[in-house]
């Protein structure tokens, strides 16, 4: 068995579930459309440049979540899958994960972004395995708005990714061949201990690294200019 790992945003998506997320409250008239969008959007560029301290930005995006209950919530899930990401699931993004599914390899998706937005995706894209930001819920089930544990970025993906191996009694050097697929140079820490890195609909600054490092180049739809 081989273990192919893949981010989520730009990679299987052509979009940021999490900034989409933002637009779609605002859309909701549920966030001060200014204020929020703006601070989401601020945030977003962060991210863009490599520069995003993703405590910050998860307090935000866990601290919004916190605001309304969990019906309220749930009710606003099942609408954002409906009208934003099942419309933007690729034929080619769904094919490239059931190759590996098909081959008998371990899949997971390894996410920066928080699991309360990413679980319907994960399963919209029939992956069992989810590896994200991990919200703190109240016993009632709602958002606290806190983080549990360390962020799931950057060097982050590699602490969460062995956590969840070593919970199926496995490491990264169990497997003959480790795939991970992205599109950002934050996944960089990740990607440089896999055996098979792949740049996915790779931004500028992850094609330069991957061409320097010969790092295969893959695009599942035009995304990243």
């Amino acid at each position: 068995m081989n273990l192919a790992l893949f981010d989520l945003d730009h990679t299987l998506l052509p979009l940021d579930s999490d900034h989409e997320w933002g637009e779609f409250l605002v859309r909701k008239g549920a966030v001060d459309p200014l204020v929020f969008a703006a601070r989401n959007d601020a945030f977003y560029a962060q991210y863009e440049a490599g520069t995003l301290d993703p405590v910050e930005y998860l307090e935000f995006a866990l601290g919004t979540l916190a605001q309304f209950s969990k019906e309220q919530l749930d009710t606003w899930q099942i609408d954002y899958m409906r009208e934003v990401i099942e419309p933007k699931i690729l034929p080619a993004a769904r094919d490239l994960v059931k190759q590996h599914q098909d081959a008998g390899d371990l899949v997971a998706i390894v996410t920066a972004t928080n699991r309360f937005v990413t679980a319907p995706i994960a399963r919209a894209l029939d992956v069992k395995h989810l590896i994200a930001a991990e919200p703190e819920f109240a016993p009632d089930g709602r958002p606290t708005g806190k983080l549990v544990g360390v962020p799931s970025s950057g060097a982050g993906k590699i602490t969460h990714t062995n956590a969840w191996l070593a919970t199926r009694g496995q490491t990264l050097q169990d497997f003959e061949r480790s795939y991970f697929y992205s599109d950002s140079q934050n996944d960089i820490p990740l990607m440089s201990i896999v055996t098979h890195p792949i740049a996915t609909n790779p931004n500028a600054l992850l094609a330069a690294h991957a061409q320097a490092h010969g790092w295969p180049i893959i695009r599942l739809f035009q995304d990243h200019p």
